[in-house]
């Protein structure tokens, strides 16, 4: 079942002060959690995801997750006090073919003279609204007995 994001997770992952970050973990369960501002939605509402650099520990940990059905998370943070978590799941390393090449020109065009190790595609499988006063009515509803007794005496 595709995930269908919301016109503000959309508009969320256009913007260029949105903090986005991804975590990956290694062969041993450790954890690598990096800012990774080339993340953006394609048209099939999967995550895209430039790795610059072939020898990063990223890059191995996606390699990782892709052979072993391992699940990554990405995390957005908006000025506007705005805050997701997006659990997904590795499916493709795109590293030639036409589709590299245009992803290649264009993140050239945004960054200089880099160079582009592989395009990885994210398909996400979870959305969750990290914002406090979300996340408080949601655990209130699932956990009523969750409270401080100071908070019931009122």
């Amino acid at each position: 079942m595709s995930i269908i994001f919301s016109k503000e997770l959309v508009e969320l992952f256009a913007k260029k002060d949105t903090v986005k970050v991804l975590a990956t973990t290694d062969a041993k369960g450790m954890p690598h959690v990096v800012v990774k501002e080339s993340l953006q939605l394609n048209e099939s509402n999967q995550l895209i995801y430039f790795e610059l650099l072939e020898s990063s520990q990223t890059n191995k940990n996606m390699v990782h997750s892709i052979w072993f059905n391992r699940p990554v998370a990405v995390a957005l943070i908006g000025t506007g006090g705005e805050s997701y978590q997006i659990k997904g799941k590795p499916v493709k390393s795109i590293v030639s073919g036409l589709l590299f090449r245009d992803y290649y020109v264009k993140i050239r065009e945004q960054l200089g003279d880099v160079d582009l190790a592989a395009v990885w595609v994210i398909e996400p499988v979870e959305v969750i609204d990290q914002r406090f006063n979300i996340r408080s009515r949601e655990e209130e509803i699932r956990h009523p007995y969750f409270k401080h007794l100071d908070r019931l005496a009122k």
